[in-house]
């Protein structure tokens, strides 16, 4: 794939994330805060794990490369 090309397609999936980024208070769901997401609150500290969000994204992103790539 020429270089030109790849800068043209990771500007299109920047694009796409800014998307999602501004419009994600209007999503049914909200990323970070998915069911399995892990969130341990101490007294002065806060753990956080984003397990599902992590899963999906690597699910979704799986899913746009073979697409990418079956050509």
């Amino acid at each position: 794939m020429s270089a030109g090309r790849m800068i043209v397609i990771l500007g299109l999936i920047l694009v796409g994330v800014g998307l999602l980024v501004m419009l994600g208070e209007r999503l049914p769901f909200r990323l970070g805060r998915l069911p399995g997401d892990i969130r341990i609150r101490g007294k002065n500290s806060v753990f956080y794990f984003p397990l599902a969000t992590c899963a999906l994204l690597s699910v979704v992103l799986s899913l746009v490369i073979w697409l990418f790539n079956r050509r």
